[in-house]
């Protein structure tokens, strides 16, 4: 995908966003040609230097951007310049995915393997055991907690896990076809 494409993709968007916060997706989402400093990035985009830096390191943190430092021989200050290195964004969101797929199963199995109640009133679901130990009885407003049936939320887990094997090329355990 060309690098231009990349960036207009709106899950990459989303991605990026999700990575770097409002304040740093000025820098993400236009990234220069070639080398740049920090300083360079925050005064073509007019932002804060310490935003730019932090969207820096984000993107650095997960293989999205390099540097090079360069020490000014009579200064001896250090100049880091910057390339972003986009090309890794499909394999980090793979990454992501995989980890969405194991995240899900587990929770299902923990959605399966409890008994939850729930109090109508201030929306808050209880385990059996805190059930218990409240009197069934919400700590909140005292209203009684009732059991809940989670089923709807399993088979909605259980159709997400299905999309990300299917779209991941998973293969899908006896238990699960």
């Amino acid at each position: 995908m060309a690098f231009e494409d990349l960036l207009e993709d709106p899950v990459v968007q989303k991605y990026l966003h999700e990575l770097v916060g409002p304040k740093g997706m000025p820098v993400a989402a236009a990234p220069p040609d070639g080398e740049v400093t920090d300083e360079e990035l925050a005064e073509e985009l007019d932002l804060e230097l310490n935003d730019v830096r932090r969207a820096l390191f984000i993107l650095y943190e997960n293989d999205l951007a390099s540097y090079r430092r360069l020490r000014d021989e009579d200064s001896g200050w250090l100049t880091y310049l910057w390339t972003f290195e986009y090309d890794n964004i499909p394999e980090n969101l793979e990454e992501e995915m995989y980890r969405l797929h194991d995240a899900l199963e587990e929770r299902q199995e923990y959605e399966r393997n409890h008994e939850f109640y729930l109090c109508e009133i201030c929306s808050i679901r209880f385990e059996f055991g805190e059930a218990m130990d409240y009197g069934f009885e919400c700590p909140e407003c005292g209203s009684p907690v009732e059991s809940m049936d989670n089923d709807r939320l399993i088979n909605a887990m259980h159709d997400r896990i299905e999309a990300l094997e299917d779209e991941l090329n998973i293969e899908k355990t006896d238990a699960e076809a």
